[in-house]
């Protein structure tokens, strides 16, 4: 599916609802969920299930949500494979009653690949593909192969002029996609059922699901590596770093995708700076209300107890082997300044700090502090002054120590202090673009757009990650592979048409409760409705 592109979570929206309008064939059996889940292939980024329900197709029959989010090249090819295959008389039966997993992987062509995943019922017989294959005038070429063992298929569709293949990987479970190599993948897969990657949702969180989304954090990086020009990218970096796999529910909405449930930390896997999070309470989020109305993407970070994220940041840094080099940046500054820096922010430190990179690469980080007054002497100490508002700091990587990760690139910033907002940045041209927005109210939140927006997300949390289509789009021009983006650009009914999306975690129980949202444009110049309702 190489026009789904924008970023994963994009992705992974976008084809749990083409499957759900164009596989409502296949639906639940009696095999259970969490056996098929084991024989997904574990390099799996992503994995939608959803259920036969007619009120579920009922809801999504004239949501043009799916149109919006991929061409009409790719309905039309699912709904051939729908039609031809699967409602033939000769298969239908079998999968009415089967649970549908779509699951998405990198690829080595540059695209994500789609894997669908499915149980036949019971008395199934894979032979049965064999006696399909001398119907005539199916609309379709079936033969046979075989892989470790396993019966497999390639259907070629005269329409479409491609082949879509299938594998029996388990009893009476089938794996299939266009993409060879990963049907090929999942036949040769061997799950270690000791350690599922994917485990089904408690009865209790499924109960009302109209679907289901699984997240695998840490595979979100080598899907990346396919989509992005290089691998240092910074976006949505933090959480690809998170050794965790998420459970959500899908909430239906008209104009918005939304999905929430809870992101499981593995405390068998080292663990990530946004683990520090985990340990805070949920707090207000009130700093976004000053990033600039230039805000192409966005990282906010709120703690509870400040002191002890400070704290359990030093310990992090310490398992990380950073200690020696920490703790001689922070003594040549007590040495040269008299400051104890770290105590001067200890005492300094609020809720929340942000990271923020604008539509033309300007990034921000954002502090907020108790004083803004008191903290300025320490941090003119530390620098070499531009002016009276602003300084370079004279020692190396402050930022990344005192407040972790997300500040890395911030190795030797200048500094302003406004009101009670510590503002750092790599340039003065940078920091008097900030300013500029500051003191003229030109803030993000000002639009009408933004506001119904902020509305669907949720008041309080530890970690949100936001981005903004349309100011993000030069960026990823240059950021994206070549093909990928051309693929983005020419697809008119591509993600572009929605204004933003947050991903946001409130920590929960030493875990984290989960909150995606992304939302659609106000105005819909596509056009897509009689296109959308007209397919079957």
């Amino acid at each position: 599916m190489k026009k789904l592109i924008l970023f994963t979570l994009v992705l992974v929206a976008a084809l749990g609802f083409i499957t759900v309008k164009y596989f409502k064939s296949l639906t639940t059996s009696g095999v259970h969920a969490g056996n098929i889940m084991r024989t997904i292939p574990d390099s799996a980024v992503a994995v939608f299930e959803f259920s036969n329900d007619k009120g579920f197709y009922e809801i999504f029959t004239d949501n043009t949500l799916l149109g919006s989010l991929i061409g009409e090249k790719q309905l039309s090819q699912l709904d051939t494979v729908r039609k031809v295959l699967f409602s033939n008389p000769a298969l239908q039966r079998f999968f009415d009653a089967s649970n549908i997993f779509i699951s998405l992987h990198p690829s080595a062509i540059g695209g994500p690949g789609l894997l669908l995943t499915a149980a036949a019922a019971k008395d199934f017989d894979v032979n049965t593909f064999d006696d399909l294959a001398k119907q005539k005038q199916t609309g379709m070429l079936i033969t046979s192969f075989t892989i470790d063992e396993k019966k497999g298929f390639t259907v070629y569709f005269t329409a479409l002029k491609k082949r879509f293949y299938l594998v029996n990987t388990d009893e009476n479970i089938f794996s299939a996609s266009f993409s060879k190599d990963l049907v090929v993948k999942a036949a040769l897969y061997k799950n270690d059922k000791e350690n599922d990657t994917f485990k089904p949702l408690p009865d209790q969180q499924n109960l009302n699901s109209l679907a289901n989304l699984y997240i695998n954090y840490e595979e979100l990086t080598p899907l990346f590596d396919k989509l992005f020009r290089t691998k240092n990218h910074d976006l949505f970096k933090s959480f690809r770093l998170l050794p965790a796999t998420a459970g959500l529910n899908l909430n239906y909405k008209t104009d918005a995708l939304m999905f929430n449930g809870y992101t499981n930390i593995r405390r068998d896997k080292p663990a990530s700076y946004l683990n520090l999070f985990a340990t805070q309470a949920p707090v207000e989020n009130n700093l976004k209300e000053i990033f600039p109305s230039t805000t192409s993407y966005s990282m906010s970070m709120a703690v509870s107890d400040p002191a002890k994220f400070l704290s359990d940041l030093i310990t992090f840094h310490e398992k990380a082997g950073l200690k020696t080099e920490r703790d001689t940046a922070f003594a040549r500054v007590k040495k040269e300044t008299g400051i104890d820096l770290r105590s001067e922010l200890k005492q300094a430190l609020s809720n929340e700090f942000a990271v923020v990179t604008t539509r033309y690469r300007e990034r921000f980080a954002i502090i907020t502090i108790k004083d803004g007054a008191k903290l300025r002497p320490a941090m003119v100490n530390i620098s070499t002054m531009v002016n009276d508002d602003m300084g370079q700091f004279n020692y190396n990587k402050l930022p990344y120590f005192l407040l972790g990760d997300a500040f890395n690139s911030f190795r030797r910033p200048y500094f302003r202090i406004m009101d009670n907002y510590l503002v750092l940045a790599n340039s003065v041209k940078e920091l008097d673009s900030f300013a500029d927005s500051y003191l003229n109210r030109k803030f993000i939140n000002k639009t009408e757009q933004y506001s119904h927006f902020d509305n669907l997300t949720g008041e309080r949390s530890n970690v949100t990650f936001f981005i903004n289509f349309r100011n993000s789009r030069m960026i990823l021009q240059n950021d994206l592979k070549e093909n990928v983006w051309e693929a983005y650009k020419s697809n008119e009914l591509s993600p572009e048409n929605f204004y933003g999306a947050s991903y946001q975690l409130t920590a929960t129980d030493n875990n984290f409760y989960t909150n995606f949202c992304m939302l659609r444009n106000a105005a819909d110049s596509t056009n897509l409705s009689s296109t959308v309702k007209n397919v079957p």
